[in-house]
């Protein structure tokens, strides 16, 4: 079949404890795992993994019998050095030992140069990324990626990824526990997770396929290091064409909100075709950031409706489009995909619905957005649209606010896509 359309079956689920954030996979129960980064063959050791480097016994041996020459020395200095008149050895001004060690910058906001706008380090391809990809941009009190510096409109700190794993437990309620709707089958298969963020879907694949290799790459090393053996990750921007990966290589690409990521999404997919197997599915999972209901109680003057219009707005000045959760089957189709299925599903934006399923999505989406708004916007507005700070607050204060609303049935309609890559492809 060309596509199929299908609507989300509803139905009943458990009734998160008011005020508690859902429990999450804890990923340090895994094996400690190495990220490295693809594109340019840039390796990441997680800072905390690092040893220090013990000098051979000789040396050591050597600095022992340097030191006690030196001490010697100072101590025939001292005797000869003029007294003052105290009688003692008159004082200096250098340094103390302790003052000379106690450097606090060693430079390594040099390390990365992106004057080009290409975002390359200085000097040779391969290096640590702690000199770089771990030195944080910091904007208006949140934190944000080093590596391809405003490529990405959300910051990568704690509160963020906070939000991240929030979104992924919303999605397990949304498929009932199911990791993918694609129809996977071989367990030994190579999976890719663009945008993997905090990497709970690609740490959470990985469990469930252990046969699997799965890989998951993001602008940012922020995963986690304790890891399932058959799980790494890379650092690497999906938006440089054309991708290092060998082509008919993945059985199965995830890609799971990514809106206002990817400047040209035609090629994005492409790219996709290219490195999938024949055979092999990419499954497209993505929201609209601009608030609706079905009964009219989000109208034109609706404030849900002018912060979807300023989401959107956004999006286009900064050159990569919020729209992509209703444009990702026809674009698959123009891509070569088959058998493309959508499906489609709603996240309310509190807990207004009678449905148990829809409520408990909508209460989950509430503090999801009540914490995340500031992440998903800030930049945007302030970069973007070039709002003053104060300005851009208030709107986020009224997001808030709006947000208590239970009147107003309003949600975020959503798709999940995937599809085939034609078993005739040689």
């Amino acid at each position: 079949m060309d596509s199929q359309h299908h609507q989300q079956p509803l139905g009943g689920s458990r009734q998160p404890p008011q005020g508690q954030h859902p429990q999450h996979p804890q990923h340090h129960q895994h094996h400690q795992q190495q990220q490295h980064h693809h594109h340019q063959g840039y390796y990441y050791q997680p800072p905390y993994q690092h040893h220090q480097q013990q000098p051979p016994e000789e040396e050591e041996e050597e600095e022992e019998e340097g030191d006690e020459q030196q001490q010697q020395q100072e101590q025939q200095q001292e005797q000869q050095a003029p007294s003052g008149d105290d009688g003692r050895p008159a004082s200096s001004d250098a340094p103390s030992p302790q003052a000379a060690d106690s450097s606090s910058d060693d430079g390594l906001d040099e390390a990365y140069d992106d004057s080009t706008g290409d975002g390359e380090m200085m000097g040779d391809d391969t290096k640590t990324l702690s000199t770089y990809i771990t030195r944080y941009r910091y904007e208006n009190g949140r934190r944000y990626h080093s590596y391809r510096d405003g490529a990405y409109w959300g910051p990568n700190d704690e509160i963020a990824n906070d939000q991240q794993d929030l979104a992924h437990h919303m999605y397990l309620l949304t498929l009932d526990g199911k990791l993918h709707l694609a129809p996977i089958s071989n367990p030994q298969q190579e999976i890719l997770d663009v945008g993997t963020g905090t990497g709970i879907w690609a740490i959470d694949i990985a469990d469930e396929y252990p046969s699997a290799k799965v890989t998951g790459v993001d602008l940012s090393p922020i995963q986690p290091s304790f890891l399932p053996p058959n799980c790494t990750f890379e650092v690497d921007d999906v938006t440089l064409c054309p991708w290092t990966y060998p082509q008919n290589h993945f059985d199965f690409i995830h890609v799971r909100e990514m809106f206002g990521c990817i400047p040209d999404w035609d090629e994005f997919f492409q790219q996709c075709y290219q490195c999938l197997k024949p055979g092999g599915y990419i499954e497209m999972v993505e929201h609209s950031v601009e608030p609706t209901s079905d009964d009219g109680s989000v109208g034109p003057s609706h404030f849900y409706t002018l912060w979807g219009k300023t989401v959107v707005e956004a999006g286009a000045t900064f050159g990569k489009s919020f729209t992509i959760w209703k444009e990702s089957k026809e674009r698959l189709k123009r891509a070569g995909f088959v058998d493309v299925v959508e499906v489609e599903y709603k996240w309310p934006m509190n807990g207004w619905s009678k449905d148990p399923k829809l409520r408990e999505l909508g209460r989950w989406n509430q503090v999801r957005l009540h914490g995340g708004v500031e992440g998903y916007m800030l930049r945007l507005l302030t970069t973007a649209l070039r709002w003053p700070y104060e300005e851009a607050q208030l709107f986020l204060a009224q997001m808030r606010t709006t947000l208590r609303d239970y009147k107003t049935n309003a949600y975020l309609p959503g798709t999940i896509v995937y599809a085939r890559k034609p078993t005739d492809e040689t």
